[in-house]
């Protein structure tokens, strides 16, 4: 018993190292992104046709509008009236009916005068891994902006950079709170599994469907089989 008692302990102990060095190890591979690739100052953005702007849900616990959201709401709202993107595409999770991120983004949008041509949503933007490939191979981006706070546009310039694509990340405000203590840790964790996703597991979308063109009309619309509404297509009321 004693000696099994023992094995237990060095177990334990050498997991939680291994565990350590494991993301200390994916926190400085993605620290490599240059800093100069994130802006802060919206006046040094220079332009892309497109912003993409990575959901969150809008409330938090006991119905507080969550700051992540309205924080990343402002400084894509920001980069588009400066005439640093003609277009936003707002990616998030549409889980199921009662959790939109897409439609949660659009409908801030809409309220703060975002013209309705120039929304479009991407439903099954369910990882930050998702919408940097489905920017790419779905609406047809190569060059764009990111907008979300720092520690999640250099993890999306990390993915961007693997996959070839030239991105630039205008940084949201962060939040100063205790729930920022929560998304610290569970940004250390996203960046295991990033490095997992892209050098170990060689991980696809969940989705991926026809091309979007974004700005053109005519343009095929994407759809998830056995999505419900969820049509990755340019934003329309019609489309509820």
């Amino acid at each position: 018993m004693q000696v099994a008692f023992r094995f237990f302990r060095f177990f334990i102990k050498y997991s939680i190292l291994g565990t350590l060095i494991v993301i200390v190890y994916a926190n400085t591979v993605i620290s490599t992104v240059p800093k100069a690739k994130i802006y802060y100052d919206v006046d040094l953005v220079p332009h892309n046709r497109v912003g993409l702007l990575l959901g969150t849900s809008k409330y938090v616990a006991r119905g507080r509008v969550n700051k992540y959201f309205e924080y990343r709401l402002d400084a894509i709202v920001t980069l588009y009236e400066a005439g640093k993107v003609d277009y936003i595409l707002a990616s998030g999770d549409n889980a199921h009916r009662s959790y939109n991120e897409p439609r949660q983004m659009r409908e801030e949008l809409l309220r703060r005068g975002v013209p309705e041509d120039a929304i479009y949503l991407d439903y099954a933007g369910f990882s930050t891994f998702d919408s940097i490939v489905r920017i790419n191979r779905v609406f047809g981006q190569f060059s764009f902006t990111v907008v979300s706070q720092a520690f999640q546009v250099q993890r999306a310039l990390y993915i961007a950079n693997e996959y070839g694509l030239s991105a630039v990340g205008f940084a949201a405000s962060d939040v100063q709170s205790a729930d920022a203590l929560a998304t610290t840790v569970r940004e250390y964790l996203a960046r295991v599994k990033a490095l997992l996703d892209l050098h170990v597991l060689g991980r696809h979308p969940h989705f991926l469907g026809e091309p979007i063109r974004i700005g053109d009309e005519k343009g095929p619309s994407a759809h998830v089989p056995g999505s419900g509404d969820r049509d990755h297509g340019r934003a329309s009321a019609k489309s509820e």
